[in-house]
C-alpha cells in the first residue's frame, strides 16, 4: 500500500483525516504511511509525518511534492482539506452589493487555484496501475443546478470552479491511469472553525463533528470505482448535482 498525503492538516477536518488514518497503524507494517501538509506547523498523532504547503505559493507546493517523492514510496492518496469561506476581510455575501474583488480573488486562490496547482504537482507521483485517489473538499453550495438560495457569490463560484477542475482533471489522469478516482468529496455541515460563525445545530440531520466527517469521508473514498471518477460525492456516498 502506498501512502495517503493529506494537505491542509492543520484545518478541522484535516486534523480528524490525520487522526483516523493514523490508527493502529503504529503497530500495522502494512499500512502505508501518512504525510500531514499544512501552511503552519501543527501537533501529529504517530506514525504521521508532517511538511510545509501553502495552496497560495506554488514553490511551497512543488517543494513539498518533491520531498514527499523523495522517500521512494509510492503516493496512494491525496486529500486537500483546504478550504476559506471566512476569515478576515471576507464574509459569505447576502447580496451582490457586498461583492469584494479582493475577497474573491483570495477564494479562489484558495479554493479553486490551490487544489489545480496541487494536482499539478502531485498527481505525477500517482501510480499508473493500480487503485489511486485524488479527492479535494468541495461542499454542496457549489452545485450549480442546486442552488436555490442565492448568497455565498464567492464561496459558492470558487467551489463551482474546483468542481470543474476535478472534473477537467478526472478526464485527463483517466488517460494514463486508467484504475484512478478523482473525486470531491461535501462533507456535510461539520463542526468546525469554517462553520461555527453560522451556529451549525450539533443535533440536526447532517451536521457532524470533525471525527464523524473523516470517518464517512474516508468511507466514501474507499468505496468509490473509476466508473465514479470525476463526481463530487457527499458524506453520504450520493452524487452531488453539478
Amino acid at each position: 500500500m502506498g501512502k495517503t498525503v493529506v494537505i491542509g492538516a492543520s484545518g478541522g477536518i484535516g486534523r480528524a483525516l490525520v487522526a483516523r488514518l493514523c490508527e493502529g497503524r503504529a503497530d500495522d507494517p502494512a499500512a502505508g504511511p501518512v504525510v500531514a501538509l499544512s501552511r503552519g506547523p501543527c501537533p501529529l498523532p504517530a506514525p504521521a509525518t508532517g511538511g510545509r504547503i501553502d495552496l497560495t505559493d506554488e514553490a511551497t507546493i512543488r517543494e513539498a511534492a518533491a520531498r514527499v517523492a523523495g522517500d521512494g514510496i509510492p503516493v496512494a492518496r491525496v486529500i486537500v482539506a483546504s478550504g476559506v469561506l471566512h476569515g478576515p476581510g471576507i464574509t459569505p455575501e447576502k447580496a451582490l452589493k457586498a461583492l469584494d474583488p479582493d475577497a474573491l480573488a483570495f477564494l479562489f486562490a484558495v479554493n479553486a487555484t490551490g487544489p489545480a496547482l496541487v494536482a499539478k504537482h502531485f498527481v505525477p507521483l500517482l501510480p499508473r496501475t493500480g487503485r489511486c485517489v485524488f479527492a479535494a473538499l468541495s461542499a454542496r453550495v457549489g452545485s450549480i443546478g442546486d442552488n436555490r438560495l442565492g448568497g455565498w457569490y464567492g464561496y459558492r463560484a470558487s467551489k463551482a470552479a474546483l468542481n470543474q477542475i476535478l472534473r477537467t482533471l478526472a478526464i485527463e489522469v483517466a488517460r494514463t491511469r486508467p484504475e484512478a478516482v478523482v473525486a470531491g468529496l461535501h462533507p456535510g455541515t461539520v463542526t468546525t472553525d469554517l462553520s461555527g460563525p453560522f451556529h451549525p445545530d450539533p443535533d440536526q440531520p447532517g451536521v457532524f463533528t470533525p471525527a464523524e466527517a473523516a470517518a464517512n469521508l474516508l468511507a466514501v473514498l474507499d468505496g468509490l470505482t473509476p466508473a465514479e471518477t470525476g463526481q463530487v460525492i457527499a458524506w453520504d456516498g450520493r452524487p452531488v448535482p453539478p
